[in-house]
C-alpha cells in the first residue's frame, strides 16, 4: 500500500470512528429516555398513559421499518437543513443518529422491562415518586442490559457508516468503494475489511468488559 493510500486509510478510520461515536452518543441520549417512556407509559407502568405509549410505539416502529439506505436518501432535505450539506462525514451523522435512536430505544425498553417489579413496588411503598423509581431502580437494575444494548448499537452503526460511504459520506465504506472496488485496489479492500473486523471486535470487547464490571449479579 502506497503512502497516499495509507494516509487515506487512516483518515477514513477517523471518519468512521467520528460517525459511529457521534451518532452513537446521540442515540444513547435520545434513545434511553424513549425506552424509559415506553416502559413508564405502558399498562401498569409508573406513568400509565396508553395513548402516549401507542403513539411512541408507532413512531419508533415506523422509523425502524425503513431500510437504512432508504432513510439515508429520504432524510437528505433534513440533513441539508441541519448541516448545510448532504455530503460528508458530518452530514452522515444525522441519518445515522435518527436510524439508531429508535433501534436503541427498543433495546433499552427490553432491558428495562426485565427489572423486578417487586423492587418498583417496594420503592413505591416507601413513598418514592416516579423520578426516584427511575433513578434508583429502573436504570441501575437495567444498566448491564443498557450497556450491552448500546454496544450492539455501536456495532450496527459501524456497518451503517460503511453503507453511508456509498453516497459520499466518507469513512471506510467510501474508501472501499472508490479505491477497493472502482480502482481494483485489492489491498485497499482487504485492509478495510480487516480494520472493520478489528473495530467491531474492539467495541464488543470493551462493551463486554464494561458490562461485566457493572453487573452486580455476576
Amino acid at each position: 500500500m502506497t503512502p497516499i493510500l495509507l494516509d487515506l486509510l487512516l483518515r477514513s478510520i477517523w471518519e468512521t470512528l467520528l460517525m459511529t461515536g457521534a451518532s452513537g452518543l446521540i442515540s444513547l441520549v435520545a434513545g434511553l429516555p424513549l425506552g424509559l417512556a415506553l416502559v413508564a407509559t405502558d399498562r401498569g407502568g409508573i406513568a400509565e398513559n396508553l395513548w402516549i405509549n401507542r403513539l411512541l410505539s408507532a413512531i419508533i416502529n415506523g422509523f425502524r421499518s425503513l431500510p437504512f439506505i432508504i432513510l439515508l436518501v429520504a432524510l437528505i432535505p433534513v440533513t441539508r437543513l441541519i448541516v448545510g450539506t448532504a455530503l460528508g462525514t458530518w452530514a452522515a451523522i444525522v441519518p445515522l443518529a435518527i436510524a439508531a435512536t429508535p433501534y436503541y430505544a427498543r433495546i433499552a425498553e427490553v432491558s428495562l422491562r426485565e427489572v423486578d417489579r417487586g423492587l418498583i413496588e417496594a420503592v413505591r411503598a416507601m413513598g418514592g415518586n416516579r423520578w426516584t423509581i427511575i433513578r434508583e431502580v429502573l436504570v441501575p437494575e437495567a444498566l448491564p442490559g443498557i450497556v450491552a444494548g448500546f454496544t450492539v448499537t455501536l456495532v450496527t452503526l459501524v456497518g451503517a457508516s460503511a453503507m453511508a460511504g456509498a453516497i459520499g459520506a466518507g469513512g471506510l465504506g467510501d474508501l472501499a468503494i472508490r479505491y477497493g472496488y472502482q480502482r481494483f485496489e485489492t489491498g485497499v479492500m482487504i485492509a478495510v475489511v480487516i480494520v472493520l473486523i478489528v473495530m467491531v471486535c474492539g467495541i464488543q470487547w470493551l462493551g463486554d468488559r464494561l458490562m461485566a464490571r457493572i453487573d452486580h449479579r455476576a
